[in-house]
């Protein structure tokens, strides 16, 4: 088993946008979108109107050809993005265009193989050259990330592990002592969606994180009012909103992402 590196005075992106918010008395809120689509310009700018509608942190997705968390919404986004041409090299030219236009910590959501296959410090250079905050890895588990442990240390990234209903004690430990900067809570077991309520197991996976030692505990799937964030953040430090926005941005452009984004912030009565 690989033990993650002691915490560092590293500064962490993500983790003061968080405390940013946590000091305002709200959660955070953290808005995803599939990185290309429909196209790259569309995301900056749509990722600059979250940024301008109350997003603290942004989080954007790889697109990839074989998913295993995202619903039928984003697989059909990233089945676009890709049609359209995407290649994993223009991650940083967007992460590079949306940090040099708006505060926001940019997050990068990747499964494991793309950065693999550029190469783990190559990529890990790359993005904290554009801006970016670090990455979110929903397949990559502490026991094979040391690679990335080392890479995000010497380029000063924050890295995301996810936590589940499903996560024993143990690994809860693990996840939340080689994270930096939040611990991702699954709140159901299953694929990104939005849906009518939040699983009620959410708020036990918080729990664990916080008693494992996690400051920061955000929780994602299935959010998707503002009723939800409210809700979640009477126990969670943030909240994670992914399928609503790439359908509002499917639907109504980047309008329509502000005006979901300012709904969900609290800044649109």
């Amino acid at each position: 088993m690989t033990t993650a590196p002691a915490a560092t005075g590293r500064t962490s992106k993500s983790a003061e946008a968080i405390e940013k918010a946590r000091a305002e008395g709200r959660p955070a809120l953290i808005c995803y979108l599939p990185a290309g689509f429909p196209d790259a310009q569309t995301t900056i700018d749509a990722a600059v109107a979250m940024a301008e509608n109350g997003a603290d942190v942004i989080e954007l997705g790889i697109p990839y050809s074989d998913p295993v968390m995202d619903g039928e919404v984003i697989q059909a986004a990233t089945v676009q993005a890709l049609a359209n041409g995407f290649r994993v090299s223009q991650i940083f030219d967007i992460v590079a265009a949306i940090t040099s236009r708006c505060d926001a910590a940019v997050m990068v959501m990747t499964y494991w193989n793309p950065v693999l296959r550029l190469g783990v410090d190559e990529f890990a250079r790359r993005l904290a050259d554009a801006g970016g905050a670090g990455l979110i890895t929903p397949d990559l588990v502490p026991d094979e990330a040391s690679d990335w442990f080392a890479a995000s240390d010497a380029h000063s990234l924050d890295r995301v592990f996810l936590v589940a209903p499903s996560s024993t004690e143990r690994r809860m430990r693990e996840a939340v002592a080689a994270s930096r900067g939040f611990v991702y809570c699954v709140s159901i077991m299953g694929v990104t969606g939005a849906r009518a309520s939040v699983a009620a197991t959410a708020q036990g996976v918080v729990a664990a994180a916080h008693a494992a030692g996690a400051p920061r505990a955000c929780v994602g799937l299935g959010v998707s009012t503002r009723q939800h964030v409210d809700e979640i953040g009477s126990y969670a430090d943030g909240v994670i909103v992914g399928t609503a926005l790439v359908a509002a941005l499917r639907d109504g452009g980047v309008d329509a992402v502000a005006d979901l984004t300012a709904e969900l912030s609290g800044r649109k009565d």
